[in-house]
């Protein structure tokens, strides 16, 4: 990770040769590692997967209505997905990480690894042109878009929750971190989700807040008769 990478195999598996080499290794070094870091291009690569994808959802998902397409994109840019793109080429065995990630299983965690994705995106539109660029960004996305629909488009477990509360002039709920077990980089959350004037709560384990706090939500709205069991 700290060490000199193989960067001739890490651009087979992208499927991107750099004119210049020194953009791909900017793109796999963390702040941690050095003031000169992949943040700008993270910035610059996000945009660009954002349009990429809109651009693809528009045109393949032509009697979409905004919502539907803004949540298929929501799906497709996440950090899961994007996590989940990187450990497909390997990525984090690349990355240049400053000690204390390094210790901690930087290299494994979905935030790094997703940012990682989106830096050697903005690298590889520096490096060449934005249709290359888009080229890219929809073959290592292909696997999936092919497998959306409109049946995809429903809100995440969370703001269902939120809107029927909401609609009946509840308060909202409250999310509480119950207990985190195990090493930084393998962490299990358990979070309770408290619904005050319904005199409810809920549970929800996860290896990150954010899933937790969804299962939480889905328990609730499984409780409440909104979603069946």
């Amino acid at each position: 990770m700290s060490s000199q990478p193989d960067l001739d195999q890490l651009q087979r598996r992208i499927g991107y040769q750099f004119k210049s080499p020194d953009r791909l290794m900017l793109a796999l070094t963390h702040r941690s590692y050095s003031n000169q870091n992949n943040e700008r291009l993270e910035f610059l690569g996000d945009s660009i997967v954002n349009m990429v994808i809109a651009e693809y959802l528009f045109r393949n998902f032509d009697k979409a209505r905004e919502g539907h397409l803004s949540r298929l994109r929501a799906r497709m840019v996440k950090g899961v997905t994007l996590a989940e793109i990187a450990r497909e080429f390997q990525l984090g065995s690349y990355l240049r990480l400053g000690s204390g990630e390094l210790k901690s299983g930087g290299f494994r965690r979905e935030s790094i690894l997703a940012d990682a994705v989106e830096s050697v995106i903005g690298a590889i539109y520096l490096d060449s042109d934005f249709y290359t660029c888009q080229e890219q960004v929809l073959r290592w996305f292909e696997p999936r878009l092919k497998q959306l629909d409109l049946q995809d488009t429903q809100k995440d477990s969370k703001t269902r929750l939120q809107e029927y509360l909401q609609s009946r002039q509840f308060p909202l709920p409250r999310y509480e971190v119950v207990s985190v077990d195990g090493e930084a980089h393998s962490q299990t959350f358990h979070v309770s989700c408290v619904l005050p004037s319904l005199d409810r709560k809920t549970s929800g384990v996860g290896n990150s807040r954010r899933v937790a706090e969804q299962e939480a939500a889905r328990s609730a709205l499984k409780q409440l008769g909104v979603e069946t069991p």
